[in-house]
């Protein structure tokens, strides 16, 4: 036990924040803090920084708040900078654990600066210019670093991931983990909470509840309490009912009189357990259905230049139906640019793009939230789907949390995240077979979030989008197609799996399984083949026997191909981690050492001819590929 409140109360004034609140933090644990806003998350942040002393309470045996020894407590603030003249190196330097330029500690303490300075997004140049001159969310990435630099025993974060851009957050991330203390967070990033978190303190009701595990495993963990809590309150209902009905049907009778006072004591001293509160998020369990199946390809892209007055990407690719592809790459790198393409809002520089027959568009981007009207919900929604009922209409609003009186709230009282839900709402229930999304969730709470990744997980069409919320993309897209230095690249694991092989294979040659956007079609398909079945429960007929013949005789040579090549993919990775190994001569006499560098030249020559070798190899799998398209398009 590193630091301990023991049935701590605290309130302000005369609205109580904790009522006996047990919270708890271990050794280097790295915990994070949810609950509703205003469930007391910052303040709990304050209490345990020393800002804020728990109210005198009888009923509390000992202080509330035990540590194991004397800690340094460290807490990232808003506005952290008194003297903005002050350059960033003068500021980071005063706080330097030494005044002596040769101490081995200085020297720890500035190669540490340098590298979270560059980790936080800055460029070195940034060090000589005046703190005035960055803008608010820069200041607090530079607070956030003098802060990482004290180290202390107990880091205390809120919304670290604010002002920060997915690099930068990614990195805090890998930091945070390896992070030789305590951390605790708050924070609306699911997924940066995903990676860091351990534990789980849910602030409920003035009181916190321990969750193990990160993020997900707590929303899972959650919902099976909740639905043993709501199983056990209605078996209590039903007993309650139970008693009530012998003790109103024996109480008047002489013989049975004491039975009834009995059953009634009985019921009186039932400790009640407490109804599980609804949780806010929906999680849709059916399909939603497009109303049009529409072709196999959704979307086809042949050396399609998008842009404005210069071209800022070219790419050819293929989406096929049912496919939900996350868009990512830097700002300015031509993501919009694409989907206003795609849905004919802007025309391409040149090259050919085209949707597939009955193709069905729903677009959605941050005008699309800008709706004004003097109606409420239900009626705006009603003026969409005329031919439903007012039940039918409300069960729908209640499933996208547009709940009894929130349906009756005027369209114009809504705030932005509120507005896009409902948009978002409308678009579903349409059901279009398309959906070209741009950032569909910002500006929403998490409860709004979840509802809206699972409607669109249950969606069986297809969904081209951008976001900027890396739980949002993880949760909705199987494939995520990268915009990077005017080239596209397809990556067809989605994007936990996308960050993992990045994460493994930083500084290698790249990753092996991401291709050329325009090959992704092929491999989509070289994936989905199905295996031939081993029973048949029907007669098939000539026509079928035969293309399922050709297609089986196709496949196996694709198959083959697709092999061969990750052989030789295995062989090359291998071939380059012995050529780098071989680079780091030892120390021995000078005969061992140009021995070392003749046998380094000879693996790099082996290694040009196995790029070659691969090269082929990729050109073999890329035609049978094509074959087995042919085939298959026929």
């Amino acid at each position: 036990m590193l630091y301990q409140i023991i049935d701590g109360t605290l309130s302000f004034g005369e609205n109580p924040i904790f009522s006996h609140l047990n919270f708890e933090l271990k050794g280097k644990e790295k915990v994070s803090l949810v609950g509703r806003n205003g469930a007391g998350k910052t303040t709990l942040l304050r209490l345990l920084a020393g800002e804020l002393s728990l109210d005198r309470d009888d009923r509390r045996n000992g202080p509330g708040i035990r540590m194991s020894r004397k800690l340094t407590i460290g807490m990232l603030r808003q506005q952290a900078f008194d003297h903005m003249e002050r350059t960033v190196e003068e500021e980071i330097l005063k706080r330097i654990p030494t005044a002596d330029l040769y101490d081995r500690e200085r020297f720890d303490y500035e190669k540490e600066y340098d590298r979270l300075f560059t980790g936080l997004g800055f460029a070195k140049d940034d060090k000589k210019r005046c703190l005035g001159e960055f803008s608010g969310g820069q200041q607090t990435r530079i607070a956030l670093l003098c802060l990482l630099l004290e180290r202390p025993d107990i880091l205390l974060l809120d919304e670290p991931t604010n002002h920060l851009d997915m690099e930068a957050s990614q990195w805090l991330e890998g930091y945070l983990c390896q992070y030789d203390g305590a951390v605790v967070v708050v924070s609306h990033d699911r997924f940066f909470l995903d990676q860091v978190a351990e534990v789980v303190w849910e602030l409920e009701g003035g009181k916190a509840v321990c969750y193990p595990g990160n993020y997900t495993c707590y929303r899972q963990e959650k919902r099976k309490r909740m639905e043993l809590r709501k199983k056990a309150w209605e078996r209590q209902q039903q007993e309650i009912h139970r008693l009530e009905q012998v003790i109103e049907r024996f109480k008047h009778k002489p013989t049975k009189a004491s039975f009834a006072r009995a059953k009634k004591k009985q019921l009186e001293r039932m400790e009640k357990v407490e109804p599980a509160t609804r949780d806010e998020a929906h999680l849709f369990t059916g399909e939603l259905t497009p109303l049009i199946l529409g072709s196999k390809l959704v979307y086809e892209a042949e050396h399609l230049k998008l842009g404005y007055d210069k071209t800022l990407l070219e790419l050819s690719l293929r989406i096929r139906r049912g496919q939900k592809i996350g868009l990512l790459g830097p700002n300015g790198g031509g993501k919009s640019t694409f989907l206003k393409t795609v849905v004919g809002l802007i025309p391409a520089l040149s090259g050919k793009g085209k949707l597939g027959n009955q193709i069905t568009i729903g677009y959605f981007d941050q005008h699309s939230a800008r709706i004004q009207s003097e109606k409420s919900v239900r009626e705006h929604f009603l003026e969409h789907f005329p031919g439903w009922t007012d039940k039918e209409v409300r069960s729908v609003l209640g499933a996208y949390l547009f709940r009894g009186r929130e349906a009756e709230r005027r369209v114009s009282d809504l705030s932005g995240g509120e507005k896009a839900r409902l948009v978002l709402a409308e678009l579903l229930e349409s059901r279009p077979n398309f959906l070209v999304l741009d950032e569909p969730t910002n500006h929403m709470d998490i409860p709004a979030k979840e509802t809206l990744e699972s409607a669109f997980r249950t969606y069986t069409g297809t969904i081209l989008f951008v976001s900027h919320d890396r739980y949002f993309i993880r949760q909705v897209a199987e494939a995520v197609l990268i915009f990077e230095d005017g080239q596209a690249f397809y990556y067809p694991f989605g994007y936990a799996h996308y960050l993992e092989r990045m994460t493994r294979e930083s500084g290698s040659q790249g990753l092996t399984a991401r291709i050329q956007a325009e090959d992704q079609a092929l491999v989509d398909s070289f994936r989905a083949v199905p295996k031939v079945k081993q029973h048949r429960f029907r007669e098939i007929s000539t026509e079928e026997a035969y293309e399922d013949w050709r297609l089986r005789l196709v496949r196996e040579k694709m198959e083959k191909a697709g092999e061969r090549l990750e052989e030789l993919l295995r062989q090359r990775e291998s071939l380059f981690e012995r050529w780098m190994e071989a680079g780091e001569c030892g120390n021995g006499d000078q005969g061992a050492e140009a021995g070392e560098y003749q046998r380094r030249d000879g693996l790099g020559e082996e290694y040009e001819e196995m790029k070659v070798r691969v090269e082929e190899a990729w050109k073999q799998w890329h035609e049978a590929c094509m074959e087995w398209w042919d085939v298959w398009g026929m």
